[in-house]
């Protein structure tokens, strides 16, 4: 219920500041329409260009709104992006890394006005001077100059229904007086996350099934404070301050197990049924604060740019996993077994970069920067087991890990003539780390890793004529393995199916190649090749265990001669995160984005053909030494890819629009198996009406976002995963925006830790 006033409150309270309407923002709503003189999207250098403030579908939609129809971008859960061919997608603004972690960048996003953005540019292959990871893409937001003092803001209300309702909110202001700019933004919600699991797993001798509901009920709230002052005509002092707190209480995991073996003796197998009821308490904060100083150093745009920061995450996670003997109906029987987890998590880190652009006045720019990050991660975890009420085992592990990463980059620039550019630079990287344990096995209790990497890169463009253009990038990244993942927790689903962290998980390298083709700023074909060395991944290793046989009420049954509990064939199955060999991906998407019917239609249409090719496998536990049968996964798969996105608008006015989206990824094999098709159809309908916005988003309008995933061993064993997330439903959302439309920030920062909260949880 706190909650839910929470929400109304934060809505209400905003209209205070609409009464500080200017005129000059109502005056701007007796603009019909301007009509389009240039290109919308455009491809330059190394990367696409989207320019919104051209495009017929920027007013009355939020950034977030807008980012799903640009070109190459794509969403399939309404909250995170991705660019096609790509892993994932990160959110650069003017330039420079959002300072904001996953959650904060959201709501930042849908509650951004579009009319507050120049263009989008979405950078397929980064270059030496962007820091990220794996085949990771980059969307940098341009937004428009600043152009007069005032006060704006946006509220936002949305209510969500799928399996369960979920609503939020959040107010955003900027303020901007002279030499000093304030932004500031607060949301909050609640939500349950649903998931329904059906697990299968074994051979023709044993095998296990698993079946039931997980609900994840979460209660949030966060924001950030930006303070930027204006020192000089050519330098800025800027302090940024993130916060978000995520609390989910009585999360629980409610599944049916069959398990099966067969008894050689009677030529016939053994049922047994138990349920595993696991609860979970926990709450996580996430704060990060940001000084950041730039100054500029001509007038041909060469600056220099010094962040300094400080990040604080902080996840508590207490479990308890029950195991109950079960009849063939669901119901529970004898406690069979408990295991309560505690699994803290505290990372705290410092970082610093530097970055200098030098700019010559023959189209020549040098680029050379440095970064340093030292984190300590804290994870003092507990494990006790109880069976039938009695302990058993103990196993406390106070896990370490420190981890110093020193950067630096050199980039240069090179615009030959109106049709030719090139760039090629270069990261050197020194990672050193160190995971200490005090009270586990040996082979946990000194973890040393120290590894220097040079990552090159380099792309060209030619711009044959004015309506066709070529281009090739090519660039060399690395991925370190989260702090999660470094942890040597299980995370216990069932009795016999959990998930196990590994911190001897080394970092893997990754390789792209990109050729691209574009033919008059509306169509484009890209061609990409990644090769993955040592991919980061869980992998399924399942065996037989031997377990006394239970009768209907969970008692061992005896064996009359040996007067001993006969003993019967289970399986059990792990996911070890871990290194698991190499991976190829292989693509070629064909692309159009264009308007028809003068101006009513807006579509980007995407469709490829993606091959991957796999090249792993393992057969011991690389945390524990147990010997498995060997998984193995050396198969390949050729899937097709459709994406479309279309904005119809209903009326001459501009106030009615009706939004079509669809996607498809055809079946492709993956490292846990073959991943069944994918698709979904999401509808919206939207309506302006003076500074409001009322929208309706319908997402996976056939039900067919469902994850499957299956896998056949040459061994006999196999593995099944269905996953169904709920993703079929509605959201309706009410956005008002006050003041004066025409305040800008004075910049937008990126925060010298940005780089270390990708890795937390």
């Amino acid at each position: 219920m706190k909650t839910q006033i929470f929400i109304a409150a934060l809505f209400l309270s905003g209209f205070t500041f609409a009464q500080e309407k200017k005129n000059d923002s109502v005056k701007t709503q007796k603009i019909e329409e301007v009509v389009m003189t240039k290109q919308v999207f455009k491809k330059q250098s190394d990367r696409f260009v989207y320019d919104v403030a051209a495009s017929p579908v920027t007013k009355g939609n939020t950034t977030f709104d807008l980012l799903r129809q640009t070109p190459l971008l794509s969403t399939t859960d309404d909250k995170t992006l991705k660019i096609a061919g790509k892993n994932n997608a990160l959110i650069y603004i003017n330039g420079r890394k959002s300072n904001m972690d996953a959650e904060s960048l959201a709501q930042f996003l849908k509650n951004t006005p579009a009319e507050n953005i120049q263009k989008i540019e979405v950078i397929t292959v980064p270059g030496s001077e962007f820091q990220v990871e794996a085949s990771d893409g980059i969307i940098n937001i341009v937004l428009k100059k600043k152009m007069s003092d005032g006060l704006n803001g946006n509220m936002r209300m949305s209510n969500s229904q799928n399996k369960y309702n979920g609503s939020s909110a959040s107010f955003s202001a900027n303020y901007r007086k002279d030499k000093l700019g304030i932004s500031a933004n607060l949301y909050g919600g609640d939500n349950i996350q649903a998931q329904h699991y059906v697990l299968r797993n074994g051979n023709d001798l044993s095998s296990n099934e698993s079946t039931g509901n997980i609900d994840d009920p979460n209660q949030y709230i966060g924001g950030y404070l930006n303070f930027d002052y204006q020192l000089t005509e050519k330098s800025n002092l800027a302090l940024s301050w993130n916060s978000n707190a995520n609390k989910s209480y009585n999360s629980t995991v409610n599944l049916f197990n069959t398990i099966k073996s067969f008894d050689t003796e009677s030529q016939s197998y053994i049922t047994n049924y138990t349920n595993s009821r696991n609860r979970e308490d926990a709450r996580s904060y996430n704060n990060s604060v940001n000084l950041n100083y730039e100054l500029k150093t001509d007038s041909l745009g060469s600056k220099l740019n010094v962040n300094a920061a400080y990040l604080n995450y902080r996840r508590f996670q207490f479990t308890d996993n029950k195991t109950y003997f079960a009849d063939a109906m669901g119901n529970d029987k004898n406690l069979s077994q408990t295991i309560y987890q505690n699994l803290p998590q505290i990372i705290n880190n410092f970082s610093g970069t530097v970055d200098y652009i030098q700019k010559f006045k023959n189209d020549f720019t040098v680029s050379i920067g440095g970064n340093f990050n030292k984190t300590k991660t804290d994870n003092d975890t507990q494990n006790d087991t109880f069976i039938e009420g009695e302990p058993t085992e103990s196993a406390p592990n106070h896990f370490i890990y420190d981890e110093n990463i020193y950067g630096m980059y050199l980039t240069l620039e090179k615009k030959f003539s109106d049709k030719f550019s090139g760039k090629i630079g270069t990261r050197y990287e020194i990672t050193n780390s160190l995971g200490t344990s005090d009270n586990a096995a040996e082979e946990y209790r000194r973890i040393e890793r120290n590894y220097n990497n040079v990552l090159p890169y380099l792309s060209l463009n030619y711009a044959i004529n004015d309506k066709n253009n070529i281009s090739y990038a090519f660039s060399s990244r690395m991925r370190r393995p989260s702090f999660w993942e470094l942890n040597p927790v299980r995370n216990i689903l069932t009795e016999d199916n959990y998930t196990q962290n590994n911190p001897f998980v080394k970092a893997s390298s990754t390789y792209n190649q990109e050729l691209t083709y574009m033919f008059k700023n509306s169509y484009f074909l890209i061609v990409n090749h990644s090769l993955f060395k040592d991919v980061i991944t869980q992998v399924p290793l399942q065996r037989d265990i031997l377990k006394d046989r239970r009768d209907a009420n969970g008692n061992p049954v005896i064996d009359p001669i040996t007067n001993l509990p006969i003993k019967d064939s289970y399986k059990q199955l792990r996911y070890i995160r871990t290194n698991f060999g190499d991976k190829q991906e292989m693509s070629v998407m064909l692309g159009m984005q264009k308007t028809f019917f003068n101006q009513y239609l807006t579509t980007n249409f995407n469709i490829g053909v993606q091959r991957n090719v796999n090249n792993g496998s393992l057969s011991v536990d690389p945390t524990s030494g147990d010997v498995f049968p060997l998984y193995e996964n050396k198969i390949s798969s050729t899937s097709i890819l459709i994406q479309t996105n279309n904005t119809i608008r209903l009326d001459k006015k501009k106030t009615w629009f009706l939004g079509v989206n669809y996607f498809f990824v055809d079946k492709q094999q993956i490292e846990l198996g073959m991943l069944k098709n994918l698709m979904s159809l999401d509808l919206s309908i939207k309506k302006n009406w003076n500074d409001w916005t009322f929208a309706l988003n319908l997402n996976d309008v056939l039900r067919t976002n469902i994850v499957e995933i299956e896998d056949y061993q040459a061994n006999g064993n196999y593995n099944y995963v269905r996953n169904d997330q709920f993703r079929r439903g509605g959201t309706f959302s009410i956005t008002y925006n006050f003041g004066n439309q025409k305040v800008k920030k004075v910049r937008n920062i990126e925060g010298a830790s940005d780089d270390i909260k990708s890795r937390t949880r």
